[in-house]
């Protein structure tokens, strides 16, 4: 894995002193399975990521982009190596590919989850679910089920959800790959609007040199498996 590129014309508003790593991964792999079924996802990857970086991780299909994001998330344990969180492990916000939202719930349902797991009272989350509903522009679509919402609204409603727990690390795999160009287009420039307003860490999980161009303060490329 190598860092190819930076642009400089983008900075987070992050309030993190210059060049101090959020997270740093040192030789991290891994396997599934074992024996000469095993498949080695990832291998001897080592990267720090910087607080307030927009990093994209971009690679072709099947290179391992979205299981490092998993291993990141905690979803996944490497099999060798470690991450390290030099300030304290956060609690990220997290955006699948597939929006994945309750389809018997509504819009505002849906982004009140997080609140609800943790607690949250009632008028506390309601509160701030219509926040973050409106922060993606759906704020008059709070009583809509998802079968109701295009695809791009049922993603901005997951982003919404993603936002609501207000982290500071969000991770991204690939969230715009299903959609229509327009629709793709204008949730680029609504999470750069976002990442620059919260000072987010952002890891985002593509394979369009395009969109990582366009979305990045930092690309990091993945060579085919492993």
């Amino acid at each position: 894995m190598r860092s190819v590129g930076r642009s400089e014309r983008r900075r987070s508003a992050s309030a993190s002193a210059p060049g101090a790593a959020e997270i740093a991964i040192d030789n991290a792999s891994k396997v599934f399975g074992t024996g000469e079924g095993a498949v080695v996802a990832l291998e001897d990857v080592s990267v720090a990521i910087p607080g307030g970086q927009f990093v994209c991780l971009l690679g072709p299909s099947g290179c391992g982009k979205s299981t490092l994001l998993r291993v990141i998330a905690g979803l996944l344990a490497p099999s060798q190596g470690e991450i390290a969180w030099p300030h304290g492990k956060p609690s990220p916000g997290f955006v699948f590919q597939d929006a994945t939202l309750m389809p018997w719930a509504t819009a505002r349902e849906n982004v009140r989850l997080p609140l609800d797991l943790t607690g949250v009272a009632r008028a506390s989350a309601e509160t701030r679910a219509h926040d973050a509903l409106a922060r993606v522009g759906l704020q008059d679509y709070a009583d809509a089920f998802p079968r109701a919402l295009s695809g791009g609204m049922r993603m901005r409603v997951s982003i919404a959800r993603a936002l609501v727990a207000k982290p500071r690390l969000l991770l991204m795999d690939e969230p715009f790959a299903a959609l229509d160009e327009i629709s793709r287009d204008a949730l680029n420039e609504d999470l750069l609007k976002l990442w620059r307003e919260d000072g987010l860490t952002i890891v985002f999980v593509t394979h369009s040199v395009y969109e990582s161009t366009f979305l990045s303060s930092r690309i990091v490329t993945m060579t085919p498996r492993p």
